[in-house]
């Protein structure tokens, strides 16, 4: 059974609907890996192994009578542990929410159901869903499974580390500072950060939080590009609310062949220069694509102040963060911004996180409305190209440090720069609702996981997503961990 644990989702799905092997057998298989692998990595944090082989049997005897329950029938799932699942715990690693059960399943637990998978468990997140590590009081640390000393990225985390152990068909996470796409790039992984608000949220949250979180996503995560699309086929439309008044219809990709795109490439920035192995496997990429004869451009930039938009990033991006603060946070946060300097200049990236942390509403408003310009600008970018392809963060992943937050520094090269200006390339791509997917471009000289960022257009999330199905043609796709292949 161990051949099965790495096959895509659709492929599962495919060995299920020939009959080559049972939806029980698969689930019974990555229950015993979770149960001999994941003691060293901790992914798999919520186990619903019951349920998980009792929904497997439903499926296999759905089939045995002749239906089709849809295209991921009998396909077993993990899910990060923030999307609610009925009669499980739903935390966000947040100690107080400890005992919190869900009383239903969120939005995208019900359409992955509706399409044939079943759950035997959620991962790991970090505290309040906030970190590029993932580990909480509740739950632990997850570790890498390439590299046990190091993170798997976060928030989600326990989703990409699962993946790349091959203790799950299939993922989903979200993503709002990179949550998708980060852990995506440590674990060599596939994620797709949708554009914002075409997959519902719904049930992805804490308890009393209904309204849609401004500039968050969530989606799906995979071992390759063919899931991505599916996964986004079954959990993209409407939220329950909406899905009377109005129906989705994204475009497809339009191309078929990597030469007929337009490839804009952006290796590093001043703003968060990433490490020269980074930059130079997007230069490597960039060179291959010139070579199949895609129109390629490293000078190509939309007509944006990176400063600005991570101004306007920053400010929404907190403003949806600082609902999660406890009280007693806030008032510290209200104490501390009344003594900052708010020269807009001389803003640091932790008295930024301060000052809008408490902002006032107007003070957002007017980051709304620059948003909806950055959106424009961005527009007006993609007439021209296709495809911008970037990092997703400065360096591979990142050993374990559960000091304190804004105090933590990475070393990139032999530079040191804050922890949280590795939000700069995600946050560039967030401001403007823009779908990007992560996929995997190799390993590093150290062995590790190196992912970059497949940017397009708003809705063109079927083009992005393609686009890296192409390119696994060409460089290759998922690779497994030696330690657990």
């Amino acid at each position: 059974m161990g051949e099965y644990a790495f096959k895509s989702a659709v492929e599962l799905a495919q060995a299920i609907q020939s009959k080559e092997v049972s939806a029980l057998e698969l689930t019974d298989m990555y229950i015993e890996r979770v149960e001999k692998f994941d003691g060293d990595i901790n992914a798999v944090v919520v186990k619903d192994f019951e349920r998980g082989r009792d929904a497997a049997m439903k499926a296999d005897e759905a089939l045995a009578s002749g239906r089709t329950l849809g295209p991921l029938h009998g396909v077993p799932m993990t899910i990060k542990e923030a999307y609610d699942i009925e009669g499980l715990p739903t935390t966000w690693g947040i100690p107080e929410f400890k005992d919190n059960i869900a009383s239903e399943d969120s939005d995208s637990v019900i359409r992955f159901k509706n399409a044939g998978a079943h759950f035997f468990g959620k991962t790991n997140v970090p505290l309040q869903l906030a970190d590029f590590q993932s580990f909480n009081d509740i739950y632990g640390t997850t570790n890498n499974p390439w590299d046990l000393q190091r993170g798997p990225g976060g928030s989600s985390g326990g989703s990409a580390a699962a993946l790349a152990a091959g203790f799950t068909g299939l993922e989903a996470g979200s993503d709002i500072g990179g949550s998708i796409r980060n852990p995506s790039h440590f674990c060599g992984t596939y994620g797709h950060k949708p554009t914002w608000g075409i997959v519902s949220d719904r049930g992805h949250a804490l308890p009393g939080q209904l309204a849609p979180a401004d500039i968050a996503v969530v989606g799906p995560m995979a071992r390759s590009a063919e899931d991505l699309k599916v996964g986004l086929d079954v959990v993209a439309g409407a939220a329950r609310t909406d899905a009377v008044g109005w129906q989705l219809n994204l475009p497809g990709p339009g191309k078929k062949e990597l030469k007929d795109y337009r490839v804009a490439i952006w290796q590093s920035d001043v703003m968060a220069p990433v490490a020269v192995e980074i930059s130079d496997r997007v230069q490597e990429v960039a060179d291959m694509l010139s070579k199949l004869g895609a129109t390629v451009s490293d000078t190509a930039r939309p007509d944006i102040d990176l400063n600005d938009s991570h101004d306007v990033y920053s400010s929404l991006l907190w403003g949806v963060m600082s609902a999660r603060m406890p009280e007693e946070e806030k008032v510290n946060m209200r104490a501390a911004a009344a003594t900052l300097d708010h020269d807009a200049d001389s803003i640091s990236i932790a008295s930024g996180r301060i000052r809008y942390s408490v902002q006032e509403h107007g003070t957002w408003a007017v980051s709304n409305n620059k948003r909806f310009y950055l959106r424009q600008i961005w527009q007006n970018f993609f007439k021209g190209w296709d495809i911008l392809i970037c990092p997703q963060m400065a360096t591979t992943a990142i050993a374990h440090d559960h000091s304190e937050y804004m105090a933590r520094t990475i070393k990139v090269d032999n530079e040191i720069q804050d922890y949280f200006q590795q939000v700069f390339w995600s946050g560039l791509i967030t401001v403007a609702h823009l779908p990007s997917t992560v996929f995997p471009t190799g390993l590093s000289q150290e062995g590790l996981p190196i992912g970059l960022q497949a940017v397009g257009a708003e809705f063109h999330d079927y083009t992005t997503i393609d686009f890296t199905r192409l390119m696994a043609q060409e460089i290759g796709g998922f690779t497994a961990p030696p330690a657990y292949s």
